[in-house]
């Protein structure tokens, strides 16, 4: 081909004059020769405190490595405890504007997990947790079940109750009692009279299948059939045994990374406790309701209270695997996993609504506190929980990087519909939620009982996170504001989840596994940003710009 715009390999254009370039093949085995130049920082070098101080997630960036498979092949499985895994590394924060028992419903099926916050009575917590372990399963081992004697005023009061309208009718009205029938929404929303018995409208032209009868084979029933339940019985006496729902079938096939127990296929649930006296009697309720993890929510977790806590807890709740924290040093984190935690939550100070190391002057910046702790607790095979300083894709990416199992996101779910609250339209016309820390004066105040000393401050979720409950005058550690809608967690959590494979894509890793032995083994690399490099890093040099996350 003729050069018609200069030749580059004479004269003052060549890239290098007079020097003598390998050839082009070699390059790859060049690379391997030059393996003490190697671009960029191992994390141990990164996270070096003593070099570079406390590094933040937005204080370096995660080297580019090779492609070599699409997106979609990234697998996200990953563990929150010592014995129970995800499909996904997204957890909600146990705060009461944030978690309750709808987000904690939705995020057990995208595959996360949602932790139930304490700010409320113990009655309502375990309510909470009930609806959640009803909300989907395989076999409903324990269905609601009504008497030839309940109303239809009655049923449609449970259905209100529990947002479904199907309920078997047994002789005794519980299970392990002849069936005798079905009430649906259908049988009950438009009859007349409240007052007549359920006798009067179910169904009795059931479709049935035997205890034994596999989920698999049961899914066969039901889907063949038109029913929309199927209810399980001894075929020796026709006693109910349990229950199988078409809508739970509906929803295995839209939400297959679901977070389940695999022996009930129930969805898996967590929630948050105290350390005080009397959160004993608030686990016993929660247990009862059918809890899988409790979550010791504490703003400096290396107490005595919680360490006794936790023993309490593995000696007379033997099957409930405990997360223990907030937790920052290497320190705390031996003392609460020599006392048993089966998991760690890892931050103190870094949320969007936190301001303790403002106030108190105690905390560790979020990217040394997730490595040094995760660092250590890998070698006792404790997983650990980034808790706090999550905005962005990026900031999950770099927490797990740095060797956290799971991140826990506050603020950055509270605009969902499914976190608690309603609406408002704020003063510049925007549709906003209320989001508070934990450690706001809203928050200790909450509820309050009236104290029973003039001079103290009366305890709840708030005042016990932050040690508060005997204190005359409460010390704020959080603010109160309001964060912008995000729309649904089904749509926003879905556009996290892509973000993160198209992120492990780009580093060049197939698994959260490979990305935490590839950060250990120093194949993967980091590189440290200048004030400079974060405003590059982002939206600059345009007159105005729309910044729309996903569609």
């Amino acid at each position: 081909m003729p050069l018609t715009n200069g030749d580059a390999t004479t004269g003052s254009s060549q890239l290098l004059p007079e020097q003598r370039f390998l050839d082009h093949k070699q390059a790859l085995e060049v690379l391997d020769e030059e393996k003490d130049s190697t671009d960029g920082l191992d994390v141990k070098t990164l996270l070096d405190s003593r070099t570079h101080g406390g590094l933040t997630y937005n204080d370096f960036l995660v080297l580019p490595g090779y492609i070599g498979f699409a997106a979609s092949d990234v697998a996200l499985d990953t563990p929150v405890t010592k014995r129970i895994s995800l499909k996904t590394p997204l957890v909600s924060s146990p705060m009461d504007t944030v978690t309750e028992h709808s987000m904690a419903i939705h995020m057990a099926l995208l595959g996360g997990l949602g932790v139930i916050h304490h700010n409320c009575s113990a009655e309502d917590q375990a309510e909470m947790v009930r609806k959640v372990k009803r909300f989907e399963n395989g076999f409903i081992l324990d269905p609601v079940v009504l008497s030839p004697k309940t109303t239809v005023g009655e049923a449609k009061a449970l259905k209100e109750k529990w947002g479904f309208g199907g309920f078997p009718v047994t002789e005794s009205g519980f299970l392990r009692s002849p069936l005798i029938g079905m009430i649906t929404t259908r049988d009950i929303q438009f009859h007349p009279e409240p007052s007549d018995p359920v006798t009067a409208v179910m169904s009795t032209d059931l479709v049935t299948a035997p205890s034994g009868t596999t989920l698999t084979e049961a899914n066969a029933v039901l889907s063949k059939s038109k029913k929309g339940k199927l209810p399980i019985v001894d075929p020796s006496n026709n006693h109910l045994i349990s229950l199988l729902s078409r809508s739970d079938l509906m929803k295995n096939l839209h939400y297959p990374l679901a977070s389940k127990l695999p022996h009930s296929k129930q969805l898996i649930c967590a929630a948050a406790i105290g350390t005080r006296p009397e959160d004993k009697d608030r686990l016993k309720k929660l247990a009862d309701a059918g809890l899988d993890i409790v979550v010791l929510d504490s703003s400096q977790g290396n107490s005595i209270f919680q360490i006794e806590m936790i023993k309490y807890i593995k000696q007379q709740h033997p099957d409930l695997d405990v997360i223990g924290g907030n937790v920052v040093t290497k320190a705390q984190a031996a003392s609460l996993i020599a006392a048993g935690v089966d998991g760690l939550r890892i931050g103190m100070g870094s949320g969007s609504a936190c301001i303790t190391q403002e106030v108190m002057a105690v905390g560790r910046p979020q990217a040394a506190s997730v490595y040094n702790v995760s660092n250590f607790a890998s070698q006792f095979g404790v997983p650990c929980i980034a808790d706090g300083g999550i905005q962005n894709v990026g900031h999950i990416v770099k927490g797990l990087a740095l060797g956290a199992s799971t991140v826990m996101m506050g603020g950055l779910l509270a605009g969902t519909t499914e976190s608690p609250g309603n609406y408002f339209v704020s003063h510049e016309g925007q549709l906003v939620k209320a989001y508070r820390g934990m450690g706001s004066i809203d928050a200790m105040e909450k509820d309050k009982k009236p104290s029973t000393k003039a001079t103290t401050k009366s305890g709840n979720a708030g005042t016990a996170r932050y040690f508060s409950e005997g204190d005359c005058l409460l010390v704020a550690q959080g603010v109160s504001g309001s964060v912008l809608d995000r729309g649904s967690v089904t749509k926003f959590v879905p556009y996290l989840l892509a973000g993160l494979q198209h992120s492990l894509q780009d580093i060049g890793v197939k698994s959260l596994g490979a990305l935490r032995r590839g950060v250990r083994e120093g194949e993967v690399r980091f590189e440290l940003r200048t004030v400079s490099a974060q405003a590059e890093g982002n939206v600059h040099g345009l007159h105005s710009f729309d910044k729309k996350l996903y569609s």
